[in-house]
């Protein structure tokens, strides 16, 4: 990398910073076993302090991404290859995800109702049977083709106010870490399922091929359950990768 002059982003965060690495590797070229730029020069590329340079540079380690060696710097790890689009690892909210796959991402609300938690949901988001939560069936279009059908339970207190006031075709990640509840990471699970009937024929999606039903428990930095994401993604559009080593 030949650093070049960069806007000042003294506020950015370690896992932002991590990401632009991250990018800086890939748009690079860097192969492997090649040397990335000292703290100093990283940070003056980017604009940020030193401690959030050596932060980021600590978390691509913990991924497997950089290899440190003593008194010569840090280098490419050769599992670095094998990081691929959409890391299953990473926790992300659907339109920032189809977003980085560079679809251009619009929304249609298909319901928002409050309802009381069945014993399903109330596991999952450790609230009692009959608690409060809001409901939220969307359908994502990626260049106006449907990708992901989403129903959304939302533990009603974190986000305040009547239904009638929010903009629901906005992420929920923004609406929740506006309210002071920002998403740092989920328990998912994914299957291979049929679209339900009933939502294939009322929205006319049938005939799409398979779905990949990822069930996620979202949870704040506090470790507080506030979101279960029921999201069906189309599966011949959309994939998960996942890195595996010894």
């Amino acid at each position: 990398m030949a650093p070049s002059p960069a806007e000042p982003r003294r506020r950015a965060s370690a896992p932002t910073l991590r990401e632009a690495i991250s990018r800086m590797i890939a748009d690079d070229g860097l192969q492997p076993g090649d040397r990335l730029p000292t703290e100093t020069r990283l940070a003056e590329h980017f604009g940020v302090a030193r401690s959030t340079v050596r932060e980021a540079l600590k978390q691509l380690e913990e991924e497997g991404m950089v290899d440190a060696i003593q008194g010569k710097g840090r280098f490419v790890s050769a599992a670095a290859a094998a990081i691929v689009e959409r890391p299953i690892t990473r926790y992300e909210g659907v339109t920032e995800m189809l977003t980085k796959l560079g679809y251009a991402v619009t929304t249609s609300v298909f319901s928002v109702t409050e309802v009381a938690a069945d014993a399903q949901q109330s596991r999952s988001l450790a609230v009692a049977p009959g608690a409060p939560l809001i409901r939220l069936a969307r359908l994502r279009y990626g260049d106006e083709e449907p990708l992901v059908f989403s129903i959304d339970y939302v533990l009603r207190d974190a986000l305040p106010g009547p239904l009638t006031h929010r903009d629901w075709s906005a992420p929920l990640t923004d609406a929740l870490d506006a309210c002071g509840h920002p998403l740092t990471s989920s328990i998912a699970r994914i299957s291979a399922v049929d679209l339900p009937i009933e939502v294939a024929r009322r929205h006319r999606l049938m005939g799409l091929g398979p779905w990949l039903l990822v069930t996620e428990t979202c949870l704040t930095r506090t470790g507080r359950r506030i979101l279960l994401a029921e999201d069906y993604h189309r599966g011949g559009r959309i994939g998960f990768n996942v890195r595996r080593q010894r």
